[in-house]
């Protein structure tokens, strides 16, 4: 039976995995046959706490949904007259996507003022616990998430963070689906043409903005392993610093690893994204912290092996050795595994799994998870 839903979260005209996310899943509910609208943030950040250069995508819109834009993440005001807007148009769903106890004021209110007795309310959990904390995350969440009536949990440690806020929180443990909207896979050739490699380089990626608890700084300590430099290996560096470059910029020079280095640190459009993954010959993760990845994700899509460290639900992601390698977060292990794969001729045993492994991580699934969470 079709079902009128409403998402309330970041969408074009913002820019990043979060819009990525939310609009690809409203899409799915829509071809499925449901009424699906978002209401996207007019304000998401203020300025001064956004740490990327543009809040602000440079993409086409997307015509085929109806997005309006209208939050204000920061105005109590505007919270209620959102949760007003809602009320009377009386959806049968709301989702929220849930990653910051930043914006549990905003979400946690409009839930409030929204409520019907019909209404259900489904969060999807990015992460419940941050990666910067801070010292009032705790009252926020409880604000918010004692307001959810279910939850897709998207790795074992969130969903066994929401336990330890809600022991009885109806929830239902459904991983991240693959992000399909960057275009088909290209060449190897045709895309390592954008970066001027020559096809039978040895080329490693990092991809996505880049924080402290993403571990560049670890994969740059790798690059300078004796092991890998004496392979000639390079790795490409691709996203926006949401933090001060200068420390890593100094590694780079102390470690004497520039010229192993091809350095993109501005936001990828989406329309680029193949290019980078294309280039690859694998895709290295080096988190010292995680839940679960967006860009495991477009490994999948892309079909690209991936090393990643042992932290958070990266290991029930990425099967040992079938889709790439689980490491320790330490430069030692994540050299190691790098030198293991071009030792072993790129394992080309690790294409058949990941095009397998990836048929697990289908939108149907995500969307049949929300289904079925609303009858619980």
């Amino acid at each position: 039976m079709s079902k009128k839903i409403v998402l309330v979260g970041s969408a074009y005209p913002l820019r990043g995995g979060l819009a990525t996310y939310n609009e690809r899943l409203i899409r799915e509910f829509n071809t499925e046959g449901n009424d699906a609208s978002i209401i996207t943030f007019s304000l998401q950040y203020p300025e001064f706490l956004f740490p990327g250069k543009t809040q602000l995508s440079t993409d086409p819109k997307p015509n085929d949904l109806n997005i309006e834009v209208a939050v204000n993440s920061i105005n109590p005001l505007n919270w209620i007259r959102i949760g007003k807007k809602i009320k009377k148009l009386n959806p049968d769903i709301l989702i929220f996507k849930y990653w910051t106890p930043f914006m549990a004021p905003c979400f946690g209110t409009i839930i409030r003022y929204a409520r019907t007795p019909n209404l259900k309310v489904i969060t999807i959990c990015d992460n419940i616990i941050p990666h910067e904390k801070h010292f009032f995350d705790d009252t926020l969440n409880r604000y918010f998430l004692s307001s959810v009536d279910g939850f897709i949990c998207m790795s074992e440690s969130v969903q066994h963070d929401l336990l330890n806020y809600l022991p009885k929180a109806k929830n239902i443990l459904t991983p991240h689906p693959v992000y399909d909207n960057f275009g088909n896979a290209l060449s190897k050739i045709i895309a390592r043409e954008k970066f001027k490699l020559d096809e039978k380089e040895k080329i490693i990626l990092f991809f996505g903005f880049i924080r402290q608890y993403k571990g560049l700084d670890i994969l740059l300590h790798a690059m300078a392993d004796p092991r890998v430099r004496a392979l000639n290996v390079k790795a490409i560096i691709a996203g926006e610093y949401y933090e001060e470059a200068a420390p890593y910029l100094e590694l780079i020079k102390s470690l004497g690893i520039e010229k192993n280095l091809i350095i993109k640190t501005d936001f990828i459009p989406n329309e680029e994204v193949k290019y980078y993954f294309g280039a690859a010959d694998i895709v290295v993760q080096p988190y010292k912290s995680a839940t679960q990845s967006g860009i495991s994700q477009i490994c999948y899509h892309f079909e690209k092996p991936m090393i990643v460290t042992r932290v958070g639900g990266l290991p029930e992601i990425v099967p040992h050795l079938k889709c790439g390698y689980v490491c320790e977060v330490n430069a030692i292990s994540v050299a190691d595994a790098i030198i293991d794969f071009y030792a072993h001729h790129q394992r080309p045993e690790f294409a058949a799994h990941l095009i397998e492994e990836k048929k697990k991580y289908q939108w149907d699934q995500m969307t049949a998870s929300i289904m079925e969470l609303i009858e619980m």
